[in-house]
């Protein structure tokens, strides 16, 4: 009897994953170049760069001179930090890419397995959403954000690193992976917020949406650290962010107020009602007090937004 033929057909294997990166600028030419520099060196491959340029001295020169695949996008108006992701996303998405990496112009990929080691975390985490550590520029062995481990506040990199894995925590926007997908069921960033906030606002809408999400410890993006705006009073239990410049003083208030509001949060306005009148009367400023409660109520009642004030 002749035996039934079996099939050889080998099992099908999953599709290499496709990536854009969405990415903006604003008069940061030498910073930029360092980036795109960065991306070109990834040992994943990335599709292609979304690039939107806001700033006064369009960046064109510098896209000309690297390498990759870089849609470079001009905006006349100065959309700001979350207006400029919006418009950067919007293009990435369009390229078909399955997933999208958020990067700053100020930031940068640390070594060429960053993204390669995001994308193996993701897939066998299963997440929807993973960063990576966000070490300073000027001191790599500190971190420009804080993470609370154990209820303590930390911005050591050898006290992270050593964990790999961080689940349910994130930070935006400065070299997140997002699967595509995730803006279709949350949204983009709300441009409303222009600097300071689109980034607590995004977060909050990722939980409420119960995407899974998480930080890889052992890959990092180098960027700017903030530590001179963070004020600790009370030995830490309160942290008060003091911008420098009006601007983005008046941005952070009004959209940290309104983002209180909007999310019922009353821990955030406990501490900020708190944390900001106390911080400036032991400080004997006045103005600051002044300019923090006429921002701080603006946001608090929904008003205040608008372009920003011309350079």
């Amino acid at each position: 009897m002749t035996a039934p033929a079996t099939s050889s057909t080998p099992a099908s294997t999953p599709a290499p994953d496709t990536v854009a990166v969405a990415a903006v600028t604003y008069d940061r030419h030498e910073e930029l170049a360092q980036l795109l520099r960065s991306l070109a060196a990834q040992s994943a491959p990335i599709a292609t760069v979304a690039l939107v340029d806001s700033g006064t001295r369009p960046a064109g020169a510098v896209v000309d001179a690297a390498d990759g695949t870089i849609h470079y996008l001009r905006s006349e108006a100065n959309l700001g930090g979350a207006g400029g992701f919006a418009f950067a996303i919007l293009a990435a998405m369009a390229s078909g890419a399955q997933w999208i990496w958020l990067m700053d112009d100020d930031g940068h990929p640390e070594d060429e397995r960053c993204l390669a080691e995001l994308l193996r975390a993701a897939h066998e985490h299963d997440l929807d959403i993973v960063s990576p550590l966000v070490a300073a520029t000027s001191d790599p062995s500190r971190l420009s954000f804080n993470f609370r481990i154990n209820g303590l506040l930390t911005n050591d990199r050898a006290t992270l690193e050593p964990m790999g894995y961080l689940p349910d925590m994130v930070h935006f926007f400065n070299g997140a992976l997002i699967r595509a997908e995730v803006f279709a069921k949350i949204g983009l960033p709300d441009m409303k917020f222009f600097i300071r906030g689109d980034e607590v606002d995004f977060l909050a809408r990722v939980r409420k949406a119960g995407l899974k999400y998480g930080t890889l410890a052992t890959v990092a993006v180098r960027h700017p650290a903030t530590w001179t705006e963070m004020k600790p009073i009370f030995g830490g239990f309160i942290t008060p962010v003091i911008p420098e410049g009006d601007f983005k003083r008046f941005s952070y208030f009004r959209n940290r107020a309104y983002l209180a509001r909007k999310y019922r949060n009353l821990r955030w306005f406990g501490a900020d009602v708190i944390g900001f009148p106390y911080y400036f009367l032991t400080q004997r400023d006045l103005r600051g007090l002044r300019a923090w409660f006429a921002a701080y109520s603006a946001g608090f009642r929904g008003r205040g937004f608008g372009p920003p004030p011309k350079a």
